[in-house]
């Protein structure tokens, strides 16, 4: 097939259960609050997919029995279409834009704070990899690598600290070291 026309999918990260919310106008330019919502009525309740499909990031939203697309970010660069709650850490806002260019921002819960991690972690490391350069894009005159394994006949030896000492010799009973002979044990037979 051809290259263009299958990209391959590779998934980073599944929510099974995250909320939509309608997030009213930022009222600053610091940011979004989660307290500014209504957190207990949310818009709609299903998936969150984190799909890496070719050089781009999908994050989206998907009913969990059917699959029916919800909404969609692509997502680029950190916190360009999501962005953490100022007051939680189980808050975000997504922006998701439609076929006609149209823009809309939504708040999307977790249901715990570790799934809201690894949302971030999934995230990062898709940053990351859009940042590293492409390996064709590296150069190719490196020198090649060394090879240090060992040639026939060749030997090594390792001398290690404290080892290259002679052994002190053992004293003797005669000259006074403290040792004690013990007499030799009974032949074997009959016991008395």
């Amino acid at each position: 097939m051809d290259k263009l026309t299958e990209e391959i999918e590779s998934v980073s990260f599944v929510a099974r259960e995250v909320m939509v919310y309608q997030v009213p106008p930022r009222t600053s330019a610091q940011g979004y609050k989660a307290a500014e919502w209504d957190v207990e009525k949310f818009l709609w309740k299903g998936r969150l997919r984190v799909i890496q499909v070719g050089a781009r990031c999908d994050i989206r939203l998907e009913d969990p029995n059917t699959g029916e697309l919800f909404a969609q970010a692509t997502y680029a660069s950190p916190w360009t279409q999501v962005e953490p709650v100022l007051d939680s850490s189980r808050y975000f806002v997504l922006r998701v834009e439609g076929d006609g260019g149209q823009r809309a921002y939504i708040g999307i819960g977790f249901l715990e704070r570790s799934e809201s991690f690894d949302f971030q972690v999934a995230l990062q490391a898709v940053a990351k990899r859009s940042t590293q350069p492409d390996d064709e894009d590296k150069p190719q005159n490196r020198a090649p690598p060394k090879d240090y394994s060992l040639k026939e006949g060749q030997t090594f030896s390792i001398k290690l600290p404290g080892r290259d000492k002679p052994a002190a010799p053992k004293p003797s009973a005669s000259e006074g070291g403290g040792l004690f002979s013990l007499p030799p044990p009974p032949p074997p037979g009959r016991r008395r």
